[in-house]
């Protein structure tokens, strides 16, 4: 049985979201890049973002006062006029939140909450307080994106988020990319980016179709995590389809090999009902088939090569992003290549 997780209500269009910086405060450094995800969030998804009190005052402030971030999202949880959460960026240290996050005010005040990358964090503690959470764009990235948002992050979004929730089937995106452009130079906001014609998903082992609760995110960042409080309790992982995807720091397949090996010693491997790997960053295509080497390898030694394995699938640090509901099922279909979920 996979535990019970709150479903928050929808983000319709007139719905007002705010903006959090619980990690980096960098946008005051790209504002037209932040005016530029709130002009288009509005005109494709009808949302009115504003940002929490704390979330535009730098990145110095931000950095010396974790606490203020974590009260940023307790001030969207209990504000009734604010309905929805977007994290602006990622970064690396809202590790530090942990001690000043209120899983009780999360679980008494459901709201969706949509973010990734070191956001993986604060979505974690969502599922510990028995919430769902949604593995998806942040603000300055693909729902900022050069020349408008992408026709396939925005039917993620609504299907994740906007409309009545039932099953839908995941796809692979028809174009990806991961070109770095200059967000501080406003006169590149309407050039689109260069994209790559979509590739497919590969699925790398198992027959059986399976189902689960899905749990993940970023694997250097759930590291992090990784042996502190806010790390799930042993019955969170029981029956989950892991959702893991590794950021622009490209990790070596290796190393992505030695983390899964420790999720085997905690026993989350043997427990898990499947696992969806993301396209990986910066990879070479030698690199993908190493990877996909280590990945069969910690399978077999923690005795899952059972295990129904999908990868190349379109979350994380590449664009376009799926939105995934963390919290939400997700069923894996080997024999039909078929990913279902239910928001």
């Amino acid at each position: 049985m996979s535990p019970h997780f709150i479903r928050p209500p929808r983000l319709v269009p007139g719905s007002r979201v705010a903006a959090l910086s619980l990690s980096s405060g960098f946008v005051t450094e790209v504002m037209g890049r932040y005016h530029a995800g709130v002009r288009q969030v509005a005109g494709t998804l009808g949302w009115e973002v504003v940002p929490a009190p704390n979330a535009l005052r730098g990145p110095e402030y931000l950095y010396a006062n974790p606490e203020a971030r974590a009260d940023d999202l307790h001030w969207a949880l209990h504000n009734p006029d604010i309905h929805g959460m977007v994290s602006v960026i990622g970064g690396d240290d809202s590790v530090r939140l942990l001690p000043f996050l209120d899983l009780n005010l999360i679980r008494a005040h459901p709201k969706a909450f949509l973010g990734y990358s070191d956001t993986t964090i604060t979505l974690t503690q969502f599922l510990r307080a028995g919430v769902r959470a949604y593995y998806g764009p942040s603000l300055l990235t693909d729902l900022a994106e050069n020349g408008g948002m992408h026709p396939f992050v925005a039917q993620g979004l609504r299907r994740a988020l906007v409309e009545e929730p039932r099953p839908f089937d995941l796809a692979p995106a028809p174009e990806w990319t991961e070109f770095r452009q200059d967000w501080a130079d406003e006169t590149l906001q309407e050039v689109r980016r260069p994209f790559h014609p979509g590739d497919g998903w590969v699925w790398l082992q198992g027959t059986a179709t399976a189902e689960g609760h899905l749990m993940g995110g970023c694997l250097e960042v759930l590291d992090m995590l990784n042996g502190t409080p806010g790390w799930p309790a042993p019955d969170l992982w029981q029956g989950a389809v892991l959702a893991l995807e590794t950021s622009e720091d490209v990790p070596p397949p290796a190393q992505v090999g030695y983390w899964l090996r420790n999720y085997a010693a905690q026993g989350i491997l043997a427990g898990a009902a499947g696992l969806l790997l993301a396209r990986p960053r910066g990879y070479t295509p030698e690199m993908k088939d190493d990877l996909y080497r280590w990945v069969r390898r910690i399978l077999a030694e923690a005795g899952r090569a059972d295990l129904p394995v999908v990868a190349n699938v379109d979350f994380g640090h590449t664009s376009p992003q799926l939105t995934l509901p963390l919290g939400g099922l997700a069923r894996l279909d080997p024999a039909l290549g078929r990913v279902t979920v239910t928001p």
